[in-house]
């Protein structure tokens, strides 16, 4: 059985880098892509996504402002941030509000992407399973709650 591809969902508004990321990735993973924030959380509302790749300069809803809107329903995929300009602002802003794993700089190198991309896939998977783990923590506590009031109660 082959492995499940990681679903990556990249966000531009410039549609030549689209196709671009989707010509280099779309072999090793499945490719999601959107020209804008709001196309973006639509296909986050149907599709599971473990990876968003935005970039920061686009019309109407920057790159930072829609990790922003992602972490409000959707905190689980790991974020990227692409910026082609060095504007230092920029990236402390996606850090700090975006909550972003890792800003990469325009034009990238497919080598240094394809790294970010697994450490990142790497990075949700270990999230994934301490989530899992403190769910089963909860419901053993749970358990021993009740049958501490058991004990108790007789």
């Amino acid at each position: 059985m082959a492995a499940k591809k990681i679903n990556i969902l990249y966000v531009d508004d410039e549609e030549n880098n689209l196709l671009s990321f989707k010509a280099t990735f779309r072999i090793k993973y499945h490719v999601l892509t959107a020209l804008n924030g709001d196309d973006a959380l639509k296909i986050l509302a149907t599709t599971p996504i473990e990876i968003i790749i935005t970039d920061q300069r686009m019309p109407e809803m920057t790159g930072v402002e829609f990790l922003e809107k992602v972490l409000e329903n959707y905190p689980d995929p790991v974020r990227i941030l692409l910026t082609g300009y060095a504007d230092m602002s920029a990236v402390v802003d996606a850090i700090n509000k975006g909550k972003i794993f890792h800003y990469v700089t325009k034009p990238w190198n497919e080598q240094e992407l394809d790294l970010t991309i697994n450490r990142a896939y790497a990075k949700y998977l270990e999230k994934a399973e301490l989530k899992e783990l403190n769910e089963k923590l909860e419901g053993s506590n749970d358990q021993l709650e009740f049958l501490l009031r058991q004990k108790l109660l007789s």
